[in-house]
């Protein structure tokens, strides 16, 4: 389990990703834990360092007792991540957090700006209007236990048609509030409670994006998201038609947003393009087609390699395996079996395997018809026993 001592109590992360990638860190809400950012997660690490933890008192990271504060929580994950600094290979990250995770994220934004390269501040508040709303849960909780703010807690969090559902997200994430250590979620209720952090908004020059859930009745854009965006000087808003945990009930758009926000533009869509229709389609496709390129042909190959590969297949909201699913659906509905040949012999030969060609052939016999899916299968068969 990869707990680590770090500012002085125990704290769980986990790192996905290769190394050597930018450094993404996500931090979580109150009363969840690095789970909920499990969507985001696997969809980033192609191309980020993705840190994610357990908040004190959350998780499997330490409880302590008595009340913490925002700045004690951010202090906690600059030690993390100043203990990981020989696994990270640096010590700037962008940062993301969501609720408490955003609270945190505007104390280091303010506070450590050399160190923060971006800013997600997600259905989050600077401050925190009714501090006898966070007491009262702070004491309930230790008086009664989880379970006495667990139904109250859920319906902020989601929208009460998904509640009423009570889809995975929904389940997980009411058994991950339960299981909260009542000490350490009190604890962090304090740091909500006392929170006021609106005069140091204006030092955080970072690049920032504020997420807001138009359906969030805990940190609503109005008195919430709009101090962060008048006050954060260039600054950008997402609304999301969501409840509190945004990147829950959406993630895709969610995960879309960081995305556009986090990399940079492609100033070189053809050395792009290149790169990937090689890991694409393979070396030796590739030498072929550039070796017999000609001058009537030159111009077409190359908004072939600047749009196709070095634009479209470099957007990251499909990944490589569902992108060539997609290509192999159009090319057999259309009879570009050439084509097709083409991407099940590099599929098979990277991302796809047989009971994928298989799936997709036996929905295309649904919608584009049994002929195609037949040729299809044919081909297929082939070149799954050429391998």
């Amino acid at each position: 389990m990869p707990i680590i001592d770090a500012g002085g109590i125990r704290q769980y992360y986990r790192l996905d990703g290769n190394d050597g990638r930018p450094v993404l860190v996500l931090s979580h809400s109150l009363g969840c834990d690095h789970t909920q950012w499990d969507a985001q997660a696997g969809a980033l690490a192609p191309r980020f360092r993705v840190l994610r933890y357990d908040t004190r008192g959350h998780g499997a990271t330490e409880v302590t007792a008595g009340d913490y504060s925002i700045a004690t929580l951010a202090r906690d994950a600059l030690a993390l991540i100043d203990s990981l600094g020989g696994i990270l290979g640096t010590d700037r990250f962008a940062f993301c957090g969501l609720s408490l995770g955003g609270m945190i994220g505007q104390w280091l934004g303010a506070n450590v700006p050399q160190r923060v390269t971006r800013l997600v501040l997600a259905n989050t508040s600077a401050r925190y209007p009714d501090p006898s709303i966070m007491e009262n849960r702070r004491r309930t909780v230790l008086e009664q236990g989880m379970g006495a703010v667990a139904d109250a807690v859920i319906g902020r969090f989601f929208l009460a048609e998904r509640v009423a559902a009570n889809p995975v997200e929904v389940a997980h994430t009411r058994r991950v509030l339960l299981a909260t250590n009542p000490v350490g979620y009190a604890g962090c209720c304090a740091a909500v409670r006392d929170l006021n952090q609106t005069a140091s908004l204006p030092l955080i020059k970072t690049p920032t994006l504020i997420v807001c859930g138009d359906k969030d009745p805990s940190t609503p854009f109005a008195g919430h998201g709009e101090l962060l965006a008048r006050e954060i000087a260039g600054s950008t808003v997402l609304h999301l038609p969501t409840a509190h945990l945004s990147n829950l009930e959406r993630p895709r758009s969610f995960t879309a947003a960081l995305w556009q926000f986090l990399l940079p533009p492609n100033d070189d869509n053809l050395a792009a393009g290149f790169e990937k229709r090689r890991a694409i389609l393979g070396d030796a496709h590739v030498d072929r087609a550039i070796q017999s390129t000609t001058p009537f042909t030159h111009d077409f190959q190359e908004l072939i390699t600047r749009f196709a590969w070095g634009t479209i297949w470099q957007r990251p909201g499909l990944d490589d395996r569902t992108r060539r699913l997609l290509v192999l659906a159009a090319t057999a509905s259309l009879g570009r079996w050439e084509e097709f040949r083409l991407h099940v012999r590099t599929g098979l030969a990277h991302e796809l395997e047989p009971c994928d060609i298989e799936e997709l052939l036996l929905q295309m016999a649904v919608y584009a018809g049994v002929p195609a899916a037949n040729t299809g299968f044919h081909i297929s068969s082939e070149e799954i026993q050429q391998r």
